[in-house]
């Protein structure tokens, strides 16, 4: 299975993304510093957030295969620049989070992902587990075996 690394602003989904595709229960917890996992790296909020913090995450980005770019259907902005994907050697990918909360607003958020450089997009709902299944077949390298592919 490709690593991807999972960016984006505190509160975005980027922890409960991380249990939902690891198939765990979810609970909240705020991430401190840098998890690394079999095939996820799930990275602090204030990485992207803070300029002196954000360097940093070039260099995680090098472990992974993917560098997924979260972002909540809740937020007002964005936090990525316009193309801001042209300065990554590592492919990347949309997560649009929070797909199913009351006040989202997935369209604008794609269209921001979109707008970034974001050629691929998915649509998640860790909770519900809608769009997980999507990701980590996208994720899925020739060879590995899922889940689903043993029923």
């Amino acid at each position: 299975m490709k690593k991807i690394i999972l960016m984006g602003r505190s509160e975005c989904g980027k922890t409960t993304l991380t249990q939902a595709l690891k198939g765990e229960h979810i609970t909240y917890r705020k991430t401190q510093y840098v998890n690394y996992f079999d095939v996820i790296i799930d990275t602090p909020g204030e990485y992207i957030q803070t300029k002196q913090l954000g360097c940093a995450l070039a260099l995680y980005a090098y472990e992974a295969d993917v560098a997924g770019l979260l972002l909540s259907a809740t937020e007002p902005y964005s936090l990525y620049p316009p193309n801001i994907t042209c300065m990554v050697n590592r492919e990347v990918v949309g997560i649009v989070t929070k797909i199913n909360d009351e006040k989202a607003d997935v369209e604008r958020a794609k269209r921001w992902l979109r707008l970034s450089g974001c050629k691929k997009i998915f649509c998640v709902d860790s909770k519900k587990q809608e769009g997980i299944g999507e990701l980590l077949e996208y994720l899925k390298e020739e060879g590995d075996v899922m889940p689903w592919d043993e029923a």
